[in-house]
């Protein structure tokens, strides 16, 4: 992962330092270590019942001339503070840092839809809330995964060291490299994701649930086509 190489190459390191200096010593024996604390939390689902088939076709766009029977909708957020430890060194004209990062991966309260007209308990309503829960279930089980694949790369990237820039801008670096590097990286792992969603709904799914409980489904749909 490329995040400001080039920049934190040269503002994090000094050509000078292939010895230990006393700066050095001073900031790795005396500062806390770097450290990065990264937390994934769920904040459960509810089921709602109140949408129209219209309704839902309206919320998810895109498959012509059919309806959307039932929908699982999220939003992945996250949160990222910087705090740390500091020491200044007048002699070099640079300072060091110990970062503490501390990142919280949640989603946004998780809603499965299923169409108005299908009566909860009836078999259709089941199918599709069936189909519904590999959904939510594949949302739930990738938020984990990406925790532990962020945690690794920021264990990688600070390696519990003191970081090191010129005097003043140690935080701007750090803030700038979070904003325009592992905050991207972040919202790209959790989008990830939605390619799993999207293996869900095959086409071959579609036409199993429109045929399911004896016709059911059909059933339901025609008046909701006249309308």
């Amino acid at each position: 992962m490329k995040i400001l190489a080039l920049a934190l190459a040269v503002l994090f390191s000094h050509p000078c330092w292939a010895a230990r200096t006393a700066f050095q010593a001073r900031c790795e024996d005396s500062i806390d270590k770097a450290v990065s604390v990264l937390t994934s939390a769920q904040n459960g689902y509810t089921i709602n019942n109140t949408v129209s088939l219209h309704g839902l076709t309206a919320m998810k766009p895109g498959r012509p001339n059919s309806f959307v029977l039932g929908l699982t909708r999220t939003e992945s957020r996250m949160s990222i503070g910087l705090n740390g430890a500091m020491l200044k060194d007048p002699l070099s004209g640079y300072e060091c840092v110990a970062p503490k990062i501390t990142v919280s991966l949640f989603y946004s309260p998780i809603v499965v839809y299923v169409g108005r007209e299908f009566s909860p308990g009836s078999c259709a309503y089941q199918e599709i809330l069936a189909h519904e829960m590999r959904h939510l279930k594949t949302y739930l089980d990738h938020l984990p995964k990406v925790e532990v694949t962020v945690r690794a790369a920021l264990s990688k990237r600070f390696d519990n060291k003191p970081l090191y820039a010129p005097a003043g801008r140690a935080r701007a670096l750090l803030q700038q490299e979070i904003n325009t590097g592992w905050m991207t990286y972040i919202k790209n792992e959790m989008a990830k994701v939605e390619l799993l969603q999207a293996a869900i709904d095959t086409p071959q799914e579609y036409a199993r649930l429109s045929k399911v409980c004896k016709g059911e489904v059909q059933s339901l749909i025609r008046p909701a086509k006249r309308h």
